[in-house]
């Protein structure tokens, strides 16, 4: 006891002579990382730089998550010190209550709207637009009003970056070049029966004398008629024999074996000739020769000539590719469609996000020396590993998934491998800066099995609550058309939303505000609570959040009038999330996306360790902002609704 009394008191002297000079503060995000899998790895010796953390005075607790647990409304409560109704994030899918259609929470694309035509060109009139919908003030523009150097390494819910003096690189929610979430492309000269899949295009190609042509699909070309897609031409020779291929890209020569992957490659997209190109860079992957599957990156924003703004100021994207190579630059980089939609198998799948793993770590490393060098400065920076690994993998290591008798048993370690690669990170971090830095690490939810899937919509038309057009069957309905709003009174939209059909906000609204209102909300609520899984009997929905009880904010109108939590093993289905009402309200979860965590907010709590005592009882993330802000004597705005983490509440 008084050896680990010595060293708290040298920790905390140490502390007080850093904060005389002025703090230098690293914040590590480990995405999704777990308090129970943490726990289970921690006890079988596989953390040991966590267990050096901590054995050196650090603290270690439970982390309370976002209602919902949804990782871009957890990161923006983490960015602004506020919950939904103050940034107005509140699920991955809003929808438009005049049009019913829905839209992507986070941010807003516009291209021009009045060109000059000639003949089969059209020249824009204007630029077009890029805007973040997240509400608040990200407290690093308070760091960068006072003056504090501030490094934002792939936050979550930051795009475009917000424009101040930080130096910023967006995360998640940062789209490829076409402008989608990641649009993967398999070339195959054995196309599957399905050639359109979500998240993946298939190019089906023939072979004459082993050579093959195929186009690669970038942005849409504003400046065509019809906005069709710009294309860059892939010229190979495939040997089967030797396994191999050879390619030509835009320049490029690449000769690929089977099983290995390319660089990066530069590609342009021609717009106007000679006038306007788009630039790009991709990888290439051969998985076979016999029959051809080549697999082709989703395009990437090219970080040295960004078409879209990724980084705060401009450059800091070009900065990052000289020190460690071009990198991706898409939100989420680890190709989950590619392995949904059988492009890859488990290992090619957990090779592709390895590669991620290794180029973050990479990224990390001068960040750090930089922090290092800096008398006073902060750092957050981001991992998107263990949230990603745990959705695809989930089922290898779960006898529960009903997936698992199909899983890969090469693959069961490897989210524990993930944890390991992790606290190697702290490690990195730990070793490379100076004593009294303050180091925390935190992730923005734990996770959880999905074995059964809700359709929320589904459940609202059995209990009468949704009503249909005559002619409509459930399972005719697609984003909610053949819905009949003359007679609905609540609907769902996005992952855990159920909203009312409110007179006077929806475009068919009938009930009505006030009394009525109030009623079906609390009916709503009761029953919700009340669903068993005819399965085996058991509550499915631990939670029916009604928001104008757990949000607070001028945003929260715009938001879901309840906000549904599940029990681990469930969550809501991706059908209902979308505005479809399945024939069934319960089904097994047959994806390859198998573990979870859009679920009731206690039971997926992530992790929250300093190098300093946690003091406040139910730390969680709307109290982040506050923490870091208060770090360096910068008093929170009145919005944030949080506190420190290091002073008792």
């Amino acid at each position: 006891m008084k050896k680990v009394a010595v060293i708290s008191l040298l920790i905390l002297l140490a502390a007080q002579a850093a904060l005389a000079a002025g703090p230098r503060v690293l914040v590590l995000g480990f995405d999704g990382m777990d308090p129970q899998l943490l726990a289970r790895f921690r006890a079988d010796g596989a953390m040991p730089n966590f267990d050096r953390f901590l054995a050196a005075g650090g603290d270690l607790k439970s982390f309370g998550t976002s209602t919902p647990p949804q990782s871009p409304v957890a990161w923006s409560n983490f960015i602004t010190g506020m919950d939904p109704g103050g940034h107005g994030i509140f699920d991955f899918i809003h929808r438009d209550p005049k049009t019913m259609l829905p839209y992507f929470s986070a941010s807003e694309a516009k291209g021009p709207t009045r060109f000059w035509q000639f003949r089969d060109w059209k020249i824009p009139r204007g630029g077009g637009e890029v805007k973040n919908l997240r509400h608040g003030t990200a407290f690093w523009e308070l760091l960068a009003d006072h003056g504090i150097d501030a490094t934002i390494f792939k936050v979550p819910s930051n795009f475009p970056p917000v424009e101040c003096e930080a130096r910023s690189l967006s995360g998640m929610g940062t789209p490829d070049l076409t402008g989608n979430y990641g649009i993967s492309t398999l070339i195959t000269d054995d196309p599957p029966e399905d050639r359109d899949p979500g998240g993946g295009r298939v190019v089906s190609i023939y072979l004459e004398q082993g050579r093959f042509t195929a186009d690669l699909e970038g942005p849409p070309n504003s400046y065509r008629q019809g906005d069709p897609p710009a294309t860059v031409t892939v010229t190979g020779r495939v040997d089967r024999e030797a396994q191999a291929v050879w390619l030509e890209v835009d320049g490029h020569e690449l000769v690929l074996d089977r099983g290995q992957w390319s660089g990066w490659v530069e590609v342009s997209f021609p717009m106007v000739p000679l006038l306007k190109s788009v630039a790009g860079t991709c990888r290439f992957y051969l998985i076979g020769t016999d029959p051809l599957r080549l697999y082709v990156t989703p395009i990437q924003i090219d970080p040295v000539k960004p078409e879209m703004p990724i980084s705060t100021p401009r450059g800091y994207s070009k900065q990052i590719a000289r020190q460690t190579g071009l990198f991706y630059t898409q939100g989420l980089p680890d190709d989950t469609s590619a392995l949904e939609n059988g492009f890859f198998d488990d290992a090619q799948y957990v090779e592709q996000s390895e590669l991620v793993l290794q180029e973050r770590i990479r990224q990390l490393k001068p960040e750090l020396d930089r922090l290092a060098g800096l008398d006073e400065g902060f750092l957050f920076f981001y991992f998107n590993s263990p949230d990603q690994t745990c959705h695809m993998t989930w089922r290898n290591m779960d006898p529960s998934s009903p997936t698992h008798a199909a899983a890969d048993p090469d693959q069961t370690e490897r989210i524990r491998q993930v944890y390991e690669e992790l606290d190697g990170a702290l490690g990195l971090a730990m070793d490379r800066l100076p004593a009294g830095t303050v180091i925390m690490v935190m992730s923005d939810h734990g996770f959880a099995p999905w074995n059964r899937a809700f359709n929320t919509n589904t459940w609202l038309y059995e209990n009468g609550y949704l009503k249909l057009k005559p002619g409509y069957e459930p399972g005719d309905v697609k984003m909610l058309m053949g819905v009949d709003w003359s007679r609905t009174r609540a609907y769902a939209f996005g992952i855990n939303g159920l909203y009312l059909n409110l007179a006077g906000r929806e475009m068919g609204g009938i009930v009505q505000p006030g009394a009525e209102q109030q009623a079906l909300l609390a009916e709503l609520k009761t029953k919700l609570e009340a669903v068993t899984d005819p399965l085996d009997g058991r509550r499915a929905i631990k939670t029916a959040d009604r928001s104008d009880q757990v949000y607070h904010g001028d945003e929260r109108a715009i938001g879901p009038d309840i906000v549904v939590g599940y029990y681990r093993g469930w969550r809501g289905s991706n059908e209902s999330a979308l505005g479809e009402v399945p024939p069934e309200v319960f089904h097994d979860n047959m994806l390859k996306w198998s573990g979870d965590h859009c679920i009731a907010a206690s039971e997926v709590p992530g992790i929250l360790m300093a190098n300093r005592p946690l003091l406040r009882t139910d730390p969680s993330l709307v109290d982040m902002a506050p923490t870091i802000l208060k770090l360096f004597g910068i008093t929170p705005p009145p919005e944030m609704v949080g506190g420190s983490v290091l002073e008792k509440r």
